[in-house]
C-alpha cells in the first residue's frame, strides 16, 4: 500500500481549472506561419494572349499532348497544330525548335494515323519555313528520317518515303548533305547483307534483294517505290553539285560555254567615269596574277562528309547498287523467248526498268564531276560493260504493252515511239536512257570492239528522228545527247552525215514546241562550231548543215514577234556564222535583209532593244548594201522604233562600210555606193520622207503649226520625243559628214539636196529646220559657195524658228525643252553667215505684220544686239536695224510708249549707236 502511493506521487496528474488555457511547454515548437500572394502580371498576361485553336488549346498545350500515350490524342494534337499554325503563322517562328523536334519524333510512331498526320503537318510547315530557318534543326529531322527508313516495322518504312518526298521537294540541298547515311538506308530498304563463306577471306559483305511477304504491296512494287525516291535523291545530289550542267546535249560538250558579252561605253572611259577591267580568255572572271592555288574545302573533309563528291565513296556505292539494280532489271525484263525487236513490257515492269536506268544515268553523271574522268570511265567500262550488254542490250529496243482500250484512235499513240499507257509511261525515254548509258562507255579507241551494239543504237536513233512522231523536250534532249556522242565516237562524214540529216528531218517538222526547237538550234549550232574549228585542209562542210544555215534568215523574218526568245537564238546563230564568213548564210541573209529591216513590219522594229542591237550588228556582215536597203535603214533610224543610241551605232557601221572610213586596205567592191551613202545621210538628216513632207503641207493653224507673217515658212511642231530622237540622230549624221575628206564637195551635195527637196515647201518640221542649220554649221568653211536660194531658205528658217522660240508659252513644258538646241543652231548660222543675218533683217518689213507681232520683233532685235557673237554683224547692218526701229515707231506713233519699245531704244543706243570698238563678252540668253 505504501509503495503504490509513492508511485502515484511520481506521476501525479496536474489538474487544470475550467476556462483556463493550457500553459505552453518549455520545449514546444512554434508552428505558426504567415503567407503573402506573389503577383506576376507579365507572365499571366502572356499566357492570356497565346493564340488558340477551336478547342481552346494553345501551342504549349498541343505540344505537350504529343507525348501522350493515346494515339488518338497525338493525332488530334497534330491536327490542332496544323489548324493553329495555319491561322497564326507567326507562332511558327516563335516555337520553331519545339515544333520541329516534336513533329520529327512521331515519324516512327506505331500508329499509322499519327504518322499520316505528321506527314501532312510537315508538308504544311515546308511551305512556311525557309531553308535558312530550318537548317540548324535539320540534323535532328534527318536523324529521325534515317530511324524511320531503317525501322523494323514495314508501315513506318513506307511512311518514311512520304517524309522523304516532302523533304526532297522543299529542302533538297539540306537533305543531300547527309548523302552517305541516306544512300545506305536506301540500300537496306530493298536488300539485306549476306556474309558467305566464300567471301569471308575478303572481309566483304554481299548484298542481295530481300523479299518481305508481310508488306501490303508486292516486292516489285516496293522496289519501284524505293528506287523512285533514290532517283529523286540522286537528282538532287547532281543538281546541288558544283558546275552543274543540263542533261543530254549540254553535258556532252563542256568545252563550249555561252558567255554574255561585256558592254563597254568608251564615252565613259574617255571621261574617266568607268574603269577598264581586263578579263582572262574572253570570260567574265578578272585575271589575277598569282602563282598560288587555293585548296578546295572538300580536300580537308572527312570521306563521310564529302559524300558522293569523293571518288572512293562514289565507287563504293556503285559497287553496291549496280548489282542490285541488275537483279531488279532481270526480274522485270521480258522472257528469254521474246523477239529481239519490239519487246513488249508490262506497265509496272517498264516503270521499274526506267528507274533502274535513270539511277545508273545519274551515277554516270556524278562520275564526270571528278578530276580523273578518264580513269573513272575506264573503270566503269571494265567492270560493267559485259553485264550491261548481256542484260540491257539483249532485248533492245523495248516497247510498252498497252492494254487500255481507247475509244478514239490517236495517231500519236499508234506510233510505237509515242505509245503511252494510262499512267503516262514513256518507253522511248527508257530506250534513250539506255542508249545514253551505253554510248558513254564507248570511245574512238573501242569502236571496232563495240561496233555491234553501237550500230543497233545508231539505227534506233536514226529511225526515231525520222519517223515523224511528236517528241517532247525531254525525249529530244536525250536523243540529241546520244546523237552528239555517236558523232564524237565516229567523226568521219560517212557516219555523221546520216545522223545530221535525221536531226534535220525532225527540225523541219511544223508546230514544234519552243523547248524542242531551242534544243535543235543548240545542237546544230554546236555541230557547226565543231566543224568550223577543223583546219581548212581536213574540213568537209556538211551539205545538210549548210542547208540549215541558209534557212535561218528566212525563219527569222517569218518569226517576227511571235517568239522573241526563239528570235534571239536565231540571231545569235546567224551572227556567229556571219562573223565566220559563211558563204551560204551570207547569201541568204542578203536576200532576206529587206524583210528583216523593213521599217514597218520588219524583225528589227518588232523585237526588243537587245535583239535590235544584234540585228544592227549584222548589217556589218552583209555582202552588199543596195539603195533600197539603205532606204529601209534610214526609215528605221528616224521612225523612233529603235533608240537613238542604236541608230547612232547603225550610222557608224554604215560609215565604216563606206569608202570614207579611211581604210588603208581595199574595201569590198560595191559594198556601199557613195551616192547611196549620201542619200542615206541626207534622208536621215531630214527625218521625214517625201510623202510625209507632202502630207504636212495641208496642215493649218495651231497647235501643230507656228506661223508668222514675215516668213514664207511655217513650222510643224513635232512631239518632244520625236524631236529629241531626231536631234540625237542629227548630231551623229553631222559627225559622219564632217569626217568626209572633201568638205566643200560634201557641202555642195548637201546644198543640192536641200534646194531640191526642201526649198519651196511651205510647212517644214521644226526638227528638220534645226537639223539643216546644224549640218550647215558643221560643214561650212571658206571654200563653200552658198547659192542665193539656199541663203533665202535658211534666212526664212532662222526667223521662223526664232519667232517660235520667242512665242512659246511658259506653261508649255514640252516645247520649252527644244529652246536651247534650236537657239544655238540659229545663232551659230547667223554668226557664220553674215549675209544670212542681213537677209533675215531685210525680211523684217514690219509694215506687213499685225500689231501683236511688233513686241516679238523688238525682242528679237534686242537679243541679237546683245549677243556677243553677232555684235560686229549687227554693227555692219546698223542702217537696217535703225530703219526697222523707225518703222516700228511710225506704227506706234500717237500711242503711249510701252516698255518693250523703251528697251529696244536703249539697246540700240548702247550697242549700235555708240559703235563700241570691241564687242563685249556678253552672250545673251533670253
Amino acid at each position: 500500500m505504501t509503495k503504490k502511493r509513492k508511485r502515484q506521487e511520481d506521476f501525479q496528474k496536474v489538474k487544470f481549472k475550467v476556462g483556463k488555457k493550457k500553459p505552453k511547454l518549455e520545449n514546444a515548437t512554434d508552428t505558426t506561419f504567415k503567407t503573402k500572394a506573389i503577383q506576376i502580371p507579365e507572365q499571366l498576361k502572356e499566357d492570356g494572349v497565346l493564340p488558340t485553336q477551336n478547342r481552346k488549346l494553345n501551342i504549349k498545350d498541343l505540344l505537350s499532348q504529343m507525348h501522350h500515350y493515346s494515339p488518338g490524342v497525338k493525332h488530334n494534337a497534330l491536327l490542332g497544330l496544323k489548324e493553329l499554325l495555319s491561322q497564326y503563322p507567326f507562332v511558327i517562328d516563335a516555337h520553331l525548335s519545339s515544333i520541329i523536334s516534336e513533329v520529327a519524333a512521331v515519324f516512327t510512331d506505331k500508329d499509322s494515323s499519327v504518322r499520316g498526320a505528321a506527314v501532312h503537318l510537315l508538308q504544311f510547315l515546308a511551305s512556311k519555313i525557309r531553308a535558312e530557318q530550318i537548317a540548324p534543326f535539320f540534323p535532328l529531322v534527318s536523324a529521325h528520317l534515317s530511324s524511320a527508313m531503317t525501322h523494323i516495322s514495314e508501315g513506318i518504312q513506307e511512311d518514311s518515303l512520304k517524309v522523304l518526298d516532302v523533304l526532297l521537294e522543299a529542302y533538297p540541298a539540306l537533305l543531300t548533305d547527309r548523302s552517305i547515311i541516306l544512300l545506305k538506308n536506301f540500300v537496306e530498304l530493298i536488300s539485306h547483307q549476306q556474309l558467305s563463306k566464300r567471301l569471308k577471306s575478303r572481309d566483304k559483305l554481299s548484298w542481295m534483294l530481300s523479299v518481305n511477304p508481310n508488306r501490303r504491296v508486292t516486292s516489285q512494287q516496293w522496289r519501284l517505290n524505293v528506287l523512285t525516291r533514290l532517283k529523286k535523291f540522286l537528282q538532287a545530289v547532281v543538281d546541288g553539285s558544283s558546275d552543274t550542267e543540263d542533261e543530254g546535249l549540254q553535258e556532252q560538250d563542256s568545252s563550249h560555254s555561252v558567255r554574255n558579252p561585256v558592254c563597254i561605253s568608251w564615252k565613259l572611259h574617255a571621261n574617266n567615269q568607268q574603269p577598264i577591267q581586263l578579263f582572262e580568255n574572253g570570260g567574265l572572271r578578272p585575271k589575277i596574277n598569282s602563282s598560288f592555288r587555293l585548296r578546295s574545302l572538300t580536300s580537308v573533309m572527312d570521306s563521310a562528309e564529302k559524300g558522293l563528291s569523293s571518288a572512293e565513296n562514289l565507287k563504293g556505292f556503285i559497287e553496291i547498287i549496280i548489282p542490285l539494280l541488275i537483279e531488279c532489271w532481270i526480274e522485270a525484263s521480258p522472257a528469254q523467248s521474246a523477239p529481239i525487236l519490239g519487246n513488249l513490257l508490262e506497265s509496272e515492269s517498264q516503270q521499274l526498268m526506267q528507274q533502274v536506268l535513270s539511277i545508273i544515268h545519274l551515277l554516270w553523271k556524278l562520275t564526270k564531276r571528278h578530276d580523273e574522268t578518264y580513269k573513272m570511265e575506264l573503270w566503269l567500262r571494265m567492270n560493267y560493260l559485259v553485264d550491261f550488254k548481256h542484260h540491257f542490250m539483249r532485248h533492245f529496243p523495248y516497247s510498252l504493252q498497252d492494254t487500255v482500250k481507247h475509244k478514239k484512235k490517236d495517231p500519236c499513240k499508234s506510233n510505237r515511239n509515242c505509245m503511252k499507257s494510262s499512267n503516262n509511261i514513256d518507253h522511248l525515254l527508257l530506250n534513250l536512257t539506255l542508249c545514253d548509258i551505253m554510248v558513254s562507255l564507248a570511245s574512238t579507241s573501242t569502236l571496232q570492239t563495240d561496233s555491234g551494239w553501237l550500230d543497233m543504237i545508231r539505227k534506233f536513233v536514226t529511225d526515231t528522228l525520222q519517223d515523224g512522231s511528236k517528241l517532247n523536250s525531254k525525249q529530244v534532249n536525250r536523243l540529241l545527247g546520244v546523237t552528239w556522242r555517236l558523232m564524237q565516237i565516229q567523226q568521219n562524214k560517212v557516219a555523221t552525215e546520216p545522223l545530221i540529216k535525221a536531226v534535220y528531218t525532225l527540225y523541219q517538222q511544223r508546230n514544234l514546241l519552243f523547248p524542242v526547237r531551242t534544243l535543235l538550234l543548240k545542237f546544230f549550232s554546236r555541230v557547226y562550231q565543231k566543224e568550223d574549228l577543223r583546219t581548212q585542209r581536213i574540213r568537209s562542210r556538211s551539205k545538210v548543215l549548210s542547208r540549215w544555215l541558209a534557212g535561218l534568215p528566212q525563219q527569222l523574218a517569218l518569226l517576227g514577234l511571235r517568239n522573241p526568245e526563239l528570235s534571239n537564238q536565231l540571231i545569235d546563230i546567224i551572227h556567229s556564222a556571219a562573223s565566220r564568213s559563211n558563204k551560204e548564210l551570207l547569201q541568204s541573209l542578203q536576200a532576206t535583209a529587206a524583210r528583216i529591216y523593213d521599217p514597218l513590219e520588219g524583225t528589227l522594229v518588232l523585237l526588243p532593244a537587245e535583239a535590235q542591237r544584234r540585228l544592227v550588228q549584222l548589217v556589218y556582215f552583209l555582202p552588199c548594201l543596195p539603195a533600197s536597203l539603205l532606204a529601209c535603214l534610214s526609215r528605221c533610224c528616224i521612225m523612233g522604233r529603235m533608240s537613238s543610241d542604236l541608230a547612232a551605232t547603225l550610222i557608224g557601221i554604215l560609215h565604216m562600210r563606206s569608202s570614207f572610213a579611211g581604210w588603208k586596205c581595199q574595201v569590198q567592191d560595191n559594198s556601199v555606193n557613195d551616192v547611196d551613202y549620201f542619200s542615206f545621210l541626207f534622208s536621215t538628216l531630214i527625218g521625214f520622207s517625201r510623202e510625209e513632207l507632202t502630207s504636212l503641207q495641208g496642215i493649218r493653224g495651231k497647235p501643230h503649226i507656228s506661223q508668222t507673217q514675215l516668213s514664207p515658212i511655217r513650222l510643224y511642231l513635232t512631239d518632244l520625243d520625236q524631236f529629241l530622237h531626231h536631234w540625237a540622230v542629227t548630231e551623229v549624221i553631222c559627225h559622219s559628214l564632217s569626217t568626209i575628206p572633201s568638205q566643200s564637195q560634201c557641202f555642195d551635195i548637201l546644198q543640192t539636196g536641200i534646194c531640191k527637196y526642201l526649198v519651196g515647201l511651205v510647212v517644214i518640221p521644226d526638227s528638220t529646220a534645226g537639223s539643216v542649220l546644224c549640218a550647215i554649221n558643221k560643214l561650212l568653211d571658206q571654200a563653200c559657195i552658198i547659192s542665193e536660194n539656199l541663203h533665202r531658205f535658211l534666212a526664212s528658217c532662222c526667223y521662223s524658228l526664232l519667232y517660235f522660240l520667242l512665242t512659246i508659252d511658259r506653261e508649255d513644258a514640252e516645247h520649252l525643252q527644244k529652246r536651247d538646241m534650236l537657239w544655238r543652231s540659229c545663232i551659230s548660222a547667223l554668226a557664220l553667215l553674215p549675209r544670212l543675218l542681213r537677209l533675215m533683217l531685210q525680211s523684217l518689213q514690219v509694215s506687213r505684220i499685225c500689231r501683236e507681232e511688233l513686241p516679238v520683233v523688238a525682242q528679237l532685235l534686242r537679243l541679237l544686239m546683245q549677243h556677243g557673237q553677232l555684235r560686229s554683224h549687227m554693227i555692219t547692218n546698223e542702217f537696217l536695224v535703225q530703219q526697222i526701229i523707225k518703222d516700228i515707231m511710225t506704227l506706234k506713233s500717237g500711242e503711249v510708249q510701252e516698255q518693250w519699245l523703251t528697251d529696244l531704244h536703249y539697246c540700240f543706243n548702247i550697242y549700235l549707236a555708240s559703235h563700241p570698238q570691241t564687242p563685249g563678252p556678253i552672250n545673251t540668253v533670253y
